[in-house]
């Protein structure tokens, strides 16, 4: 562009518009809000004034649970295309909160008394954010013959650092990274291990809490709430060291295949179409994804979808992949695939600091 002295970045548009940062690089990456100019040299994004209306529009979409699908014809199509498709997602909508709320009473009919705690420390975090980011890597942690030969992968990695406090773990097939952002914080890095059934523990119990503060010394690590505290049991210095995630996340290839369809129904379909003894195949093609038993090559489930990057097949574990794609949150998610032998990251733009790589596993039938 000849003219950019208008432009914004990326950082001053978000600010102007109401979305993260990272919801513009997922929205670009989806093709839904692509930015004015991108610089070749350092590959920043830079966006118009007259981009702000498309941008609100997509914050309001996105406010509303509009998958990113559906979201792309309100925003792209005709008046009566965008309206049906409003139209039958309200209907959604409705159905779900009836039903959630049925849920919900049910629970609090049987939840126990208790009194809120309120908490400050060396660091601290939201109760319910903690408990979240607990749920969403615990899936990834290693059990079984794995967790017998590496016991250190039967672990969840908690590192503190500046205003950050992150959560890691693995089982070598999936890695699952969140990051949470301390309200407050002093003093200096720390790392510890803590077994999965503790981190379990601390999700329960950091869940009724509205702040958690972590705090880590030479004699221990303890999480405390006002006048409430427990020991967060960190495990001996035998199991270390941790894989080096970080180096993983650096190093990735560079991504040739993205694919966007919406969460709710990529869940159901691999529930439908997966078989605990065969790999589930995941073609693309186009607008649409298609899920397929290795071994049953007729049962086929259809999803629509929005591909870039030339037709794949890459195949998957049904239940590696399934438990990835429930740890994940809001109505969409994205694949970012480099090869179909290589980790796949899973991501969403309602939680960008929520990353997961997941492997494939070889597909015999493309040999034959």
């Amino acid at each position: 562009m000849d003219d950019t002295d208008t432009l914004m970045s990326i950082g001053a548009f978000a600010r102007l518009v109401g979305l993260a940062p990272s919801a513009l690089r997922f929205y670009d990456d989806c093709d839904v809000m692509r930015p004015a100019y991108v610089d070749d040299a350092t590959g920043y994004r830079y966006y118009a004034p007259e981009q702000q209306a498309r941008a609100a529009l997509v914050r309001r979409l996105r406010e509303a649970g509009v998958p990113l699908i559906d979201a792309a014809v309100v925003l792209d199509g005709t008046r009566e295309e965008a309206r049906a498709v409003l139209q039958g997602h309200a209907t959604r909508a409705r159905e779900t909160a009836t039903s959630a709320q049925v849920a919900i009473q049910e629970i609090l009919r049987t939840l126990p008394d208790g009194t809120p705690w309120t908490s400050k420390a060396k660091v601290c975090v939201g109760g319910a954010e903690l408990a979240s980011a607990v749920r969403q890597v615990a899936p990834a942690v290693a059990s079984g013959p794995v967790r017998e030969e590496f016991p250190v992968l039967g672990h969840v990695l908690i590192e503190i650092g500046g205003q950050e406090v992150c959560l890691v773990a693995t089982d070598r097939y999936r890695l699952a990274v969140r990051t949470l952002r301390a309200t407050s914080a002093e003093g200096d890095s720390w790392h510890a291990l803590v077994a999965a059934s503790d981190m379990k523990d601390v999700a329960s119990w950091a869940m009724r809490m509205p702040d958690v503060s972590i705090e880590a010394g030479r004699d221990g690590a303890r999480l405390r709430s006002g006048a409430h505290s427990r020991t967060l049991p960190t495990a001996d210095e035998t199991v270390l060291p941790f894989p080096d995630y970080q180096m993983v996340l650096d190093n990735f290839p560079i991504t040739r295949h993205r694919v966007i369809t919406e969460r709710a129904a990529l869940r159901t379909a691999l529930a439908e179409a997966g078989y605990a003894d065969a790999p589930i195949v995941l073609r693309t093609d186009e607008q649409q994804l298609t899920l397929t038993p290795a071994e049953r090559e007729p049962d086929q489930i259809t999803l629509p979808a929005i591909c870039t990057g030339p037709p794949l097949r890459i195949a998957f574990d049904p239940e590696v992949l399934l438990a990835v794609i429930e740890a994940g949150v809001g109505p969409d998610v994205l694949l970012e695939i480099s090869s179909p032998d290589r980790p796949v990251v899973v991501r969403s733009a309602d939680q960008g600091s929520f990353t997961t790589l997941v492997m494939p596993v070889h597909d015999a039938a493309a040999d034959k």
